[in-house]
């Protein structure tokens, strides 16, 4: 069973920075994409920032310009740095990954941002 377990959330103030981790269980070459989700309270899930298999990238409007996902192969691990953080960026942040016609996604870590 694959699992991929996130880290590096955590609290901080208004236009600070947190780096995201990712460590997949099996290397990031098997799968077709991946990328980070978010969910805010009451809110539906939604996409922050993927890449394919050919290293192509995509970015929500929220996220461009102020996040960058990136992927270190011989970690099997993805990143996502935050930075320029705002209060509505306040979530848990998900990491998924595309394993054939299956979604696999980790547990999730909260960022929290305020002051």
């Amino acid at each position: 069973q694959v699992h991929m377990v996130e880290t590096g959330g955590g609290q901080v103030q208004p236009g600070g920075s947190l780096r995201l981790s990712c460590v997949s269980s099996v290397s990031t070459f098997s799968f077709k994409a991946m990328g980070w989700y978010r969910q805010a309270p009451g809110k539906q899930r939604e996409l922050v920032a993927k890449m394919v298999v050919n290293g192509l990238t995509e970015y929500s409007d929220s996220a461009k310009g102020r996040f960058t996902i990136s992927k270190d192969r011989a970690r099997n691990t993805l990143f996502l740095q935050l930075d320029s953080l705002r209060p509505d960026d306040t979530a848990v942040y998900y990491c998924t990954g595309a394993l054939g016609a299956t979604l696999v996604w980790g547990q999730g870590t909260q960022v929290t941002v305020s002051s």
